[in-house]
């Protein structure tokens, strides 16, 4: 009764060696794997994704207490401006400011897409606001963002008394595509499939209950070993020769 009180408790012990040596081995599965992700990765981003350009136009922040014509200003004339530009950044990501950007511009598009398109932040810190229009047309993204140019300081001057915005550069047609960036899908690509195949391993490894050889036996069972039956059928040519021939004799 005593003996059938007693708890027994199950461990379930890893073997690192026996998990890399697993991996070794299939090692040109890795290898296959993180190849076959970085294609598809590199074919996914190169013929599937639309492509992104953008175009970026700068407008410097005024209002009453200074203005460009002045030879000095005062750091609290320039601490007002840059909180000016969160301000304007604001009003320009309004509904109305975008919606006549769309009807100016002519294209045809709603708020709700010009809204994520549009990026605007202070250049360094400081009162010039750089703005920026991403689309997948470059003449388009031009043309949004040079209205936004026009339309802003416009929108700037009937809200806010006394402030301005001057237009320092305008936007231009740019071809080169910001985004995808090809070579880092490829690499996330060939990392992800290098770590899906080193899961997958690790998994067969640990279910992989094969008695390999007398050393396995002696760490995983408190057994002791009798006999070894030797591999009459072996892989090498001389093994098997051997063994064909004793049996040619026996008959």
């Amino acid at each position: 009764m005593e003996k059938d009180n007693i708890k027994t408790q199950e461990y379930y012990a890893i073997d690192i060696m026996h998990i890399l040596r697993y991996i070794w081995k299939k090692i040109w599965v890795v290898i296959l794997s993180g190849i076959l992700m970085a294609v598809l990765a590199f074919g996914y981003a190169t013929f599937i994704i639309t492509p992104q350009y953008s175009s970026t136009a700068m407008l410097y922040v005024n209002n009453s207490s200074f203005s460009l014509d002045k030879f000095s200003i005062s750091s609290s004339e320039l601490t007002a401006a840059q909180s000016l530009v969160k301000t304007y950044t604001v009003i320009l990501k309004n509904r109305t400011t975008l919606n006549e950007v769309i009807k100016r511009s002519g294209v045809d598009m709603k708020y709700d897409d010009l809204y994520y398109m549009v990026e605007a932040s202070a250049v360094n810190e400081t009162e010039v606001l750089a703005v920026t229009v991403t689309c997948d047309d470059p003449e388009e993204a031009c043309l949004l963002v040079n209205t936004i140019a026009e339309v802003l300081p416009e929108r700037i001057s009937k809200i806010i008394d006394g402030s301005s915005m001057v237009v320092v550069d305008k936007g231009i047609v740019n071809t080169v595509k910001v985004s995808p960036n090809i070579s880092r899908y490829t690499e996330i690509g060939l990392l992800l499939g290098v770590l899906i195949s080193v899961i997958v391993l690790v998994i067969m490894s640990m279910q992989d209950d094969t008695i390999h050889n007398e050393e396995y036996i002696l760490k995983t069972y408190d057994y002791p070993i009798l006999a070894k039956v030797p591999n009459l059928l072996g892989h090498s040519d001389k093994h098997y020769g051997y063994y064909y021939q004793r049996k040619k004799e026996v008959k």
